[in-house]
């Protein structure tokens, strides 16, 4: 009888919380009566939440859902029509004419080595050597007699198709010694690794250094690599932030890209790092 009894305790204290749950959930969803899917590039990604939180401020009754896993996630759930809108992080190519693409920021890819790394920068064809295998120690560009670690993009990702576009090289010459998804991956890869190299977002590089991350962008081609640089246009490795739809977009995409692309969110934008870009 006891056992029965403490089964009954427990069975409708679990009952009670599971419906206080359910309310606030319900209360929290009350009135939300559109919702929006955004998935794709994890350099656009944050800014579209900062962006998506400020319109859903305005606009009580959406919801928006953003989602990463890279540009080529973008582009093929908004084909499949599982999300209205893409995040991609370069310019659309020559066979992706379907899609219509808006940019909301500029942006540029940054090679990063730890804050402590001595050497001053490299050229485009020592990066393709490190990349390859043909140079495997840092003293052989100046640094110490120490074995570079060579941090790559995984594939399906933007910014490993541009790097590989700037160095001249195929994805199956690179002999990496580390694989990485995002921004934040690669840049704990070289904050914790003193021998490491990189590629990310000069964006979110330059904001883990205003952070205090050990982290160094270096030069390229002679460049500074600075979102200052990027916003002049000199910066040589520069790629547009899209927003993409198939086809014209209508309705809440339309609205909020109209939205992510207005003056009104221009100090997300450079809060981020990015520069704004303005719409026509």
């Amino acid at each position: 009888m006891q056992k029965f009894l403490k089964f009954l305790i427990v069975y409708s204290f679990c009952f009670v919380v599971a419906i206080g749950y359910a309310t606030q959930l319900g209360a929290q969803t009350k009135g939300v009566t559109q919702r929006l899917v955004v998935t794709g590039s994890s350099t656009v990604a944050p800014l579209v939440n900062e962006i998506a939180r400020r319109f859903e401020l305005a606009h009580p009754e959406v919801r928006i859902d953003v989602q990463t896993g890279g540009s080529s996630r973008g582009i093929t759930e908004v084909r499949h029509s599982i999300a209205a809108i893409g995040m991609v992080s370069r310019a659309l190519k020559p066979d992706e004419g379907d899609l219509r693409a808006f940019a909301i920021a500029q942006d540029g890819i940054g090679i990063i080595v730890h804050a402590g790394n001595p050497v001053a920068g490299l050229g485009r064809q020592q990066i393709a050597d490190i990349y390859t295998g043909k140079i495997t120690r840092w003293n052989a560009l100046g640094g110490t007699d120490a074995r570079i670690t060579v941090v790559h993009k995984a594939e399906g990702r933007s910014t490993l198709e541009l790097f590989l576009d700037y160095i001249q090289r195929k994805n199956s010459e690179i002999k990496p010694h580390v694989i990485i998804g995002d921004n934040a991956q690669g840049i704990k890869a070289v904050t914790g690794n003193p021998q490491a190299i990189g590629y990310v977002s000069i964006g979110a590089a330059e904001f883990e250094v205003r952070r205090g991350s050990p982290l160094r962008l270096l030069p390229l081609d002679g460049r500074a690599a600075s979102v200052e640089a990027v916003r002049q246009g000199v910066f040589p490795l520069s790629r547009p932030l899209n927003l993409v739809t198939l086809g014209e977009p209508h309705g809440l995409a339309r609205q909020f890209i109209e939205f992510a692309r207005s003056p009104q969110v221009h100090d997300l934008v450079e809060a981020q790092y990015f520069v704004p870009v303005n719409a026509d």
